[in-house]
């Protein structure tokens, strides 16, 4: 019985650890509000023109067979129905504004990844290093290790490779390392 306490409250500090990591970013550091950077009232207009959609921010998409770049990729456009046969296209007037916005937030991610990462390590750091209780050890090893997992697939589309390829290698070297110090056998 007393193993399955141990295990319950690694666990519990698995959890419970990054959860405090997790809410102390969102506490002190907020996420970008896409309605900040995109008022409701731009999709509320009708523009009827490419003049007043570009007037906005927005793109203007000539009825049918229009293609846009979206993240580096051509997205083909499909001719948007109104009931009339006069309209000669449509306007995305959102173009603009939500560029911004996921250039912020992309800045974002990286920033709660850097924090995430650290923390992960120093949470990694004292489970090996500073706690001599098995359970609280654990725990603390197991809530760096998810901490690194958030805090990598948060910002991992955005990453760029080699970034991806130092950040793997550092943490590879962090886990070998205190692997080696921490838990190899002693002769």
């Amino acid at each position: 019985m007393p193993r399955i306490k141990e295990i319950i409250l690694a666990l519990a500090i698995v959890v419970v650890l990054n959860l405090f990591f997790n809410y102390g970013v969102f506490t002190f550091y907020k996420p970008p509000q896409y309605e900040k950077f995109c008022p409701v009232e731009l999709n509320q207009k009708i523009y009827a023109d490419k003049e007043s959609c570009q007037a906005v921010g927005g793109q203007w998409f000539e009825n049918g067979g229009d293609v846009k770049y979206y993240r580096g990729e051509i997205v083909p456009v499909p001719a948007v129905p109104n009931g009339s046969n006069d309209q000669k296209g449509w306007c995305d007037p959102t173009v603009q504004c939500r560029e911004t916005y996921e250039a912020g937030r992309d800045v974002y991610n990286r920033n709660v990844f850097v924090v995430l990462v650290v923390v992960g390590l120093v949470a990694l750091a004292f489970g090996f290093l500073v706690f001599s209780v098995p359970a609280v050890a654990n725990g603390f090893l197991g809530g760096g290790l998810v901490s690194l997992i958030v805090g990598t697939v948060r910002y991992w589309s955005d990453m760029d490779d080699y970034l991806r390829f130092v950040i793997l290698g550092i943490a590879l070297g962090v886990l070998v390392w205190l692997g080696y110090k921490k838990l190899k056998t002693k002769k």
